[in-house]
């Protein structure tokens, strides 16, 4: 793995990042709903897209006009990307057969057929439900993981966290496997005033990185990250 660092787009992101997640490695933006998950990787993607790179969003819950209506809302014009150097699929999680064969069997081949720079796989807890077993879904995601390290491009996979630890992803496997997670959570004061967003850059791989819990904010055209500021 070089050390070429590919920018999240993420204002105080990008710092804690050390400059940028590593080329070539694996992202995983675990949290709650409403937390931000699929806009921090649409922020990912659209930077992606500002300097002239090839993306593949692989969507497992949204249909394709919603997100990329979502980016328009956002301000970003992504029309005259789509199907040029943005390409945008949509799988049905309860297809098994489909879905399994299509993100396990197509998706390197269509990386390397587009010079795919950037892939979001949003979210990836729900492919690894399409697996009863805990065995198989491990040996599973670990080939399927493995797989993509071939394809020399920068993943970024969204999961939901565990209904009964904010801490963790659904099946607690994705964090193990990812280079770099980054979990995002509320925070409530003991006053229950207000709630906060913030941000933990859990773990990173090969790179140095801010062990800070910072405070972040979604706003119209884009997410900040409060990196010099403390959550309370």
């Amino acid at each position: 793995m070089n050390e070429e660092r590919m920018k999240v787009g993420i204002i105080g992101l990008d710092d804690m990042l050390g400059g940028g997640l590593i080329s070539g490695s694996i992202c995983a933006i675990i949290g709650t709903y409403g937390t931000g998950k699929t806009t921090f990787s649409l922020q990912f993607i659209w930077e992606g897209l500002k300097k002239g790179e090839h993306i593949i969003y692989i969507s497992l819950e949204e249909r394709e006009e919603r997100i990329l209506e979502y980016m328009m809302q956002k301000g970003w014009d992504v029309k005259p990307f789509l199907n040029k150097s943005l390409f945008v699929i949509k799988l049905d999680p309860t297809d098994f057969n489909l879905a399994n064969n299509r993100i396990k069997n197509e998706l390197p081949r269509l990386i390397k057929q587009v010079n795919a720079r950037r892939v979001v796989i949003d979210p990836i807890s729900l492919f690894e439900d399409l697996f009863d077993a805990d065995s198989v879904r491990r040996q599973e995601m670990f080939r399927f993981v493995e797989g993509m390290r071939d394809q020399k491009c920068t993943i970024m996979m969204t999961s939901e966290t565990d209904k009964d630890n904010a801490f963790s992803s659904r099946h607690a496997l994705i964090e193990y496997l990812a280079d770099t997670v980054i979990l995002l959570r509320y925070v409530r004061p003991s006053d229950l005033t207000d709630v906060h967003l913030a941000l933990e850059v859990v773990k990173m791989r090969m790179s140095a990185h801010s062990r800070e819990i910072k405070p972040y904010e979604i706003q119209h055209d884009k997410v900040l990250v409060y990196s010099e500021a403390n959550v309370f």
